[in-house]
């Protein structure tokens, strides 16, 4: 088992509030694996929970207070709210409480090696493109994904004491709780503005979190990222950079791209190696990915002639420019963009690619970060011939009349797009249907439920054939 304890205790029963989500599911699958025993409550059940229940998990599906009974420590997530009954019961009960990050940085100390992967975009990708790398060489890591990556089975990997690799999110302040070997910072732009006050709010933390490496280890950063050249300037911690556009250690030269959109490059290493690299994913922001990989990869050991060919082989995560299926000539794709710059991204990969028009259907991911960038919202659809906005996913907030989806519409339009609000999925799908045409390509955007669109539009397609 590992020898970790928190505020001074040692623990054998340990009770997730929240247990279904990508994270915490994976917690408590490393800790099954070390022999603890282990329960948890979700408000829904799942594909997860039912792996879960059959490595010897306790799951109860609703939150009662009863379901802690027994539990010397309780985890819960950013998601779970203070007046969870069994948050309340376990405060009531003086269970010690404990936050999924301060959990996981707790986790991470028993490993040798921890690399933690940050930035306000591209984790879950970079995450899976070194967990594909780290596949092919002679590592045995343990992997946590905020995503389903085919090549390790789903969104965990039990390995070894040797490595643990898993993503970084700042929100809450939550990176300040990791002290890894290695910490990536892809990019670094204005998000989760219902917490940081502003953007020096976020380079703070980052800026922090760097400063957080351990003596032996690396700060592995975007060096084109304008944001991420405060952190470097800052940090004391040993630096390696990547890049494009300036001079990095490990720079992407005269990139070009294919006809499916997928990005080929010269890896300039240190101004001294040139390598062509081809990647199986589309888009400028998978060159930058993949910078981040190789040179987290190529610092840890792993031989450059391993590294090149086995990102090659990586070819995306669900939900990451995934590729759903074909009904009528239509192609539909599905991505977890969410905020403008990874719409920008994700549009922009699809630029190359043989089509007729692009019909993107973006559901807004709550309504604090809808209000707070608005106006760069509008100015994110460019690459799109057609926007339908459904209503806001309100996730971990409440609906207090601040913003509404038309409001979104209304820049859009004003912006020169062509973008409608449509409130409910079945009713989008009954659009999209009627008014595509063979060649075009319909792209669902956002971190909630939007995925489901295209999933109803190939169900339609499987049920025409019977």
């Amino acid at each position: 088992m590992f020898e970790f304890c928190i505020n001074s205790h040692r623990y054998s029963h340990i009770h997730f509030i929240g247990i279904g989500g990508i994270s915490m599911s994976g917690l408590a699958e490393i800790l099954l694996h070390e022999g603890y025993k282990v329960s948890g409550s979700d408000a829904n059940n799942s594909e997860i929970i039912q792996r879960l229940k059959s490595l010897g998990a306790e799951v109860s599906i609703k939150h009662r207070g009863e379901n802690i009974i027994g539990a010397d420590l309780i985890i819960y997530t950013d998601a779970i709210s203070k007046d969870n009954e069994e948050l309340i019961r376990a405060i009531d009960m003086g269970i010690p409480i404990v936050d999924r990050a301060t959990f996981l940085g707790a986790i991470m100390n028993n490993y040798k090696n921890s690399i933690a992967v940050s930035g306000t975009h591209g984790k879950t990708t970079t995450t899976s493109m070194i967990a594909t790398i780290f596949n092919y060489s002679t590592f045995d890591p343990t992997i946590l994904l905020g995503g389903q990556l085919a090549d390790i089975g789903g969104n965990i990997r039990i390995g070894n004491r040797d490595h643990i690799l898993t993503e970084a999110c700042e929100y809450k302040g939550n990176i300040l709780k990791y002290f890894p070997t290695i910490a990536i910072i892809l990019n670094i732009e204005e998000d989760h503005l219902d917490y940081f006050k502003d953007i020096d709010h976020i380079l703070d933390d980052f800026t922090n979190y760097a400063n957080n490496v351990r003596d032996d280890g690396y700060l592995i950063v975007n060096k084109d990222d304008a944001n991420s050249k405060r952190v470097i300037e800052e940090t004391g911690s040993n630096v390696v950079t990547f890049g494009i556009n300036a001079k990095a250690d490990y720079c992407a030269e005269n990139v070009s791209f294919t006809s499916d959109g997928y990005p080929n490059f010269m890896l300039n290493i240190r101004g001294e190696y040139l390598h062509p690299v081809a990647l199986n994913v589309m888009g400028t922001h998978n060159v930058y990915n993949a910078l981040a990989s190789i040179a987290t990869a190529h610092t840890l050991g792993v031989p450059i002639e391993t590294i090149i060919p086995s990102i090659g082989k990586y070819t995306g995560t669900g939900r990451r420019l995934e590729f759903k299926g074909i009904i009528n000539g239509i192609k539909v794709i599905d991505d977890y963009a969410h905020h403008p710059t990874e719409i920008r991204a994700s549009l922009s990969a699809l630029k190359n690619l043989d089509k007729k028009d692009i019909w993107c259907v973006f559901q807004p991911h709550t309504y604090s970060r809808t209000k707070s960038l608005l106006e760069d919202f509008g100015n994110a659809f460019a690459g799109a011939h057609r926007v339908i906005i459904p209503d806001i996913y309100a996730a971990r907030e409440k609906d207090n009349g601040i913003i509404h989806s038309t409001d979104l519409v209304d820049v859009l339009v004003r912006n020169g797009v062509d973008a409608l609000y449509i409130p409910s999925f079945e009713r989008i799908e009954d659009y999209l249907l009627k008014h595509t045409q063979e060649g075009d390509i319909v792209i669902t955007m956002g971190a909630g439920n939007v995925h489901t669109i295209g999933e109803m539009m190939l169900k339609n397609k499987e049920k025409e054939a019977i």
